[in-house]
């Protein structure tokens, strides 16, 4: 291992490459949909709205009950990339990601206290505002730890990949594998362990930083009051 310490670097800078995207991608998209979600599910929208909004919770879902690696190879031919493109893989993690991160969107901004948000409406805030400085914030805690859980996931499933050639962690298991060197194969499951650790650490403190009061486990009324007064006083 102390001898291909730059193998290893290499391979995990690979894997950063790839995982990364899907991790931001997934994150970024989920907000609108959730949001989207919300809307359509709230009590004034009608059976139907509430329906559609519980049915693209379902299908985004769904998306993580399809395998992997057939979707890793199934890919190319829809997009036309070729089979070794990195982008097949960034693209298949990025579904699995909306399928995870749909759903702790839409329960994290169901979670928000409507009277916080009748407040906020009361007064002055538009739709927009609103959600970017008082929806969006109290849902924090529920986003960040669906992040966690997609972080982690990516990370682990990008190692996949390596069985069709694409360079990652998980070509440590591939190439160990094929020659029998067990050394090689403890070291790809060590730097996985490792860079999933990394991620979640730095996301934990990302979070304190941008989210000082989720440093509790719970957000009460009164904090939400103080995010709600903090975003008055910016305004």
């Amino acid at each position: 291992m102390l001898s291909n310490l730059d193998t290893i670097g290499d391979d995990t800078v690979a894997h950063l490459a790839i995982a990364l995207p899907p991790i931001i991608i997934s994150f970024v998209l989920s907000i609108p949909i959730g949001w989207l979600v919300v809307r359509l599910r709230r009590p004034g929208g009608g059976r139907v709205t509430r329906g559609v909004g519980g049915g693209i919770v379902t299908f985004a879902g769904l998306l993580y009950a399809i395998p992997s690696l057939p979707l890793f190879i199934a890919l190319p031919s829809l997009i036309g990339t070729g089979l070794q493109d990195p982008a097949n893989v960034v693209i298949s993690l990025t579904l699995y990601g909306l399928a995870l991160m749909v759903r702790s969107t839409v329960d994290g901004l169901e979670s928000v206290d409507s009277a916080t948000t009748g407040a906020a409406t009361a007064m002055g805030y538009s739709g927009v505002q609103r959600f970017f400085r008082v929806d969006l914030p109290l849902a924090g805690p529920v986003l960040l730890a669906g992040l966690r859980v997609v972080s982690v996931s990516t990370i682990s499933l990008t190692t996949v990949g390596a069985v069709l050639g694409i360079t990652s962690l998980g070509s440590l298991f591939t190439d160990g594998i094929g020659r029998g060197i067990t050394e090689e194969i403890v070291a790809g499951i060590v730097m996985v362990l490792v860079l999933a650790f990394a991620v979640d650490g730095l996301l934990v403190l990302l979070g304190r930083l941008v989210m000082p009061w989720t440093r509790k486990t719970s957000v009460s009324r009164r904090q939400a009051r103080r995010v709600l007064q903090a975003a008055e006083v910016t305004s």
